[in-house]
């Protein structure tokens, strides 16, 4: 059956991307709308197993190892600066305006600081898709995007730690932090002495495909240790891809995960998101989906945007890295579990989420599209 649903998320994916093509939008945002039609939402041809969970799983680890990959490490550090205040202008607005939303609707303190964490989480994973499409991943502006997701996740993590030690929760905060800055310091130090070594004692072996096996040896390895320290699997995943950038095996490395990736793990995993998605019971939750849902949009699209013109990008720019900041995704629906888990959300808050993260990703690439177009329109014009 897994063999069969895989043949048709295939089918589906790429024709539902090339239509979205045709009509001006980025492929992906009709491989999500393809996934909520085959789903249990629509027709009901393809189920959510955990065959199709960890296939989507590989699929974002790849996605966001392919984008590493193409990352400049001195464009990087150009966009530190950057990538910093767009970090915090994007979590600032968004918990500060969730915490009184939770207020407003009589939530406890605790329950509205834990929704202004989920409303400030971020991720770029669908971002990446849409700045490739676009060939802005390499540019000033994504790579200052993917190095604000990093400052997100760590200090969203944290936050969350610190609020779960104060809400009784069985959180040892110091433990917390002292696992964020081990997994950097390890990973920094990999990237730069142990994964070069690595791939060059690796690759020499008498076996086929040594160079692209050890790559994505290291890639996993990275995710797993991300994970594992509570960092977001897709961080470490990134970094792994960082790395490798920096060595001669780059290219070859690049050309063959691109095409492993996308023949079928990345598009999986974009279908996947639709597929998840359900709609039974909402209806009478609609005004609070609907509220929480701008909230969402427009804390992120102000927040992120502001850092990003405070840091001296053009407003069409600024405005294209907020929407890009927009999606919550995955990270989102971790930490809203953790709450549902805890008490901090209750069943109905949690349906109410999952389906205000679904629409953030579904409205990110389009977004994007729009500010950046105008951004190139304008150089154009200057030009």
């Amino acid at each position: 059956m897994i063999l069969l649903q895989i043949a048709i998320i295939l089918i589906a994916s790429k024709l539902a991307g090339s239509f979205s093509v045709r009509f001006g939008q980025p492929s992906v945002l009709g491989k999500l709308i393809i996934g909520i039609i085959l789903g249990p939402a629509v027709l009901g041809w393809i189920n959510e197993t955990e065959t199709l969970t960890e296939f989507s799983q590989i699929g974002v680890i790849l996605l966001m190892f392919i984008a590493g990959l193409e990352s400049d490490v001195d464009e990087f550090k150009r966009t530190g600066k950057a990538s910093t205040f767009v970090g915090f202008g994007g979590i600032i607005v968004p918990l500060a305006l969730g915490y009184a939303a939770g207020m407003a609707m009589h939530l406890s303190v605790m329950e509205s600081l834990f929704l202004g964490l989920v409303l400030s989480a971020t991720s770029v994973s669908i971002s990446v898709q849409a700045l490739k499409e676009m060939n802005k991943l390499k540019t000033p502006e994504g790579i200052t995007i993917l190095g604000a997701a990093v400052i997100d996740d760590v200090v969203i993590i944290i936050a969350l730690a610190i609020l779960m030690s104060f809400s009784g929760g069985d959180v040892n905060l110091s433990m917390v932090i002292l696992k964020k800055v081990l997994f950097f310091v390890i990973v920094v130090l990999a990237g730069w002495k142990i994964v070069p070594l690595f791939l060059k004692k690796f690759s020499s072996l008498k076996v086929t495909e040594t160079v692209i096996s050890s790559a994505l040896i290291i890639c996993f390895v990275f995710a797993y240790f991300a994970e594992y320290t509570g960092v977001a699997a897709i961080i470490g995943a990134y970094i792994a891809g960082v790395a490798i950038s920096v060595t001669n095996f780059k290219h070859e490395v690049f050309e063959k995960v691109e095409t492993i990736g996308y023949s079928i793990f990345v598009p999986i995993f974009f279908t996947s998101i639709g597929i998840t998605a359900e709609f039974s019971g909402i209806m009478e939750n609609m005004g609070l989906i609907v509220t929480l849902s701008l909230i969402a949009i427009l804390t992120k699209l102000i927040g992120a945007s502001i850092g990003a013109k405070a840091a001296g990008f053009g407003w069409n720019s600024s405005l294209g890295i907020g929407a890009a900041m927009i999606s919550r995704g995955e990270v989102a629906l971790i930490i809203s579990a953790i709450g549902l888990e805890t008490k901090l959300l209750s069943q109905e808050m949690f349906t109410v989420i999952v389906v205000v993260v679904l629409v953030t990703t579904i409205v990110t690439p389009p977004m994007m599209k729009v500010f950046f177009k105008s951004t190139a329109q304008k150089e154009n014009n200057i030009a």
